[in-house]
């Protein structure tokens, strides 16, 4: 019986889906995000960077439970995932602090334009780190070489 090998366009189909999905994930995490921050800054008079830093927690609450189920469609058991998907976001939390403290803080871009550029920085991050780590499936790893 032959090995079934995905073709170049089943795989960039797959590829795409995940991505779309991973998208999709994206906006309902994004209207956390983005919603705690607003109302951080403009209602409780909070610094945009902080408020930037709780919201992507909140956002991220949400992209987990999302993103296992939707965008990898990960069969890696939660205790796995879950510490995986944290270590992921911890270095996107660093970069979300650190890119907005640059860009709003140092260069004195408004806040949201700021967030926006540093939401593509950080997704980029994320889907990689995800895809590839966190919600790769046991059976996707290749073998060890001999």
């Amino acid at each position: 019986m032959s090995e079934f090998r995905p073709t170049s366009r089943t795989a960039a189909a797959a590829l795409s889906r995940q991505i779309s999905a991973f998208a999709g994930v994206g906006v309902a995490a994004a209207v956390v995000h983005y919603g705690l921050l607003v109302g951080l800054v403009e209602l409780a008079g909070v610094h945009a960077v902080w408020a930037t830093l709780a919201g992507y927690v909140a956002g991220g609450v949400v992209s987990y439970g999302l993103n296992r189920r939707y965008a990898f469609r990960s069969d890696r058991p939660h205790g796995e995932a879950t510490w995986r998907f944290a270590l992921v976001a911890g270095v996107g939390f660093g970069l979300t602090g650190l890119s907005m403290a640059l860009l709003h803080g140092r260069a004195g871009a408004p806040y949201l334009l700021a967030q926006l550029v540093t939401t593509g920085l950080v997704m980029v991050w994320s889907f990689a780190a995800n895809r590839w780590w966190t919600f790769r499936g046991r059976s996707e790893v290749p073998p060890a070489p001999l």
